[in-house]
């Protein structure tokens, strides 16, 4: 029986889709299997309290943060401070018009 991969990748930028934290952003901090993540944003949940986060519930980017990814491959831990730079970082580049501010929720359109 084959296993499939998960879509998902440590330091991968989500958006969750069902919940009270919908349309925010979050990281992907640990792959739990191929249905279940953990995710932090670096305020509001911070790496050592990650929301367990079903793959369904998420608009997954082609995005993966260089800083997270290899900090957490290399130490096992990534700061708070380097999440909320992955995501402001990210939000800057790809989802926000010129002027407008970045509250920690917006929109991929």
């Amino acid at each position: 029986m084959s296993r499939k991969c998960s879509p998902c990748q440590v330091g991968q930028i989500v958006q969750i889709t069902h919940g009270r934290d919908a349309g925010r952003f979050s990281v992907v901090v640990h792959v739990i299997d191929e249905r279940f993540v953990l995710l932090a944003d670096g305020s509001k949940r911070k790496f050592d309290l990650p929301k367990r986060k079903n793959v369904q519930h998420l608009k997954l980017f082609n995005y993966i943060s260089p800083e997270v990814h290899n900090s957490i491959r290399e130490t096992g831990r990534v700061t708070n401070g380097k999440l909320r730079y992955a995501l402001t970082k990210f939000v800057n580049e790809h989802v926000t018009k010129k002027g407008e501010p970045f509250n920690g929720k917006g929109r991929c359109n």
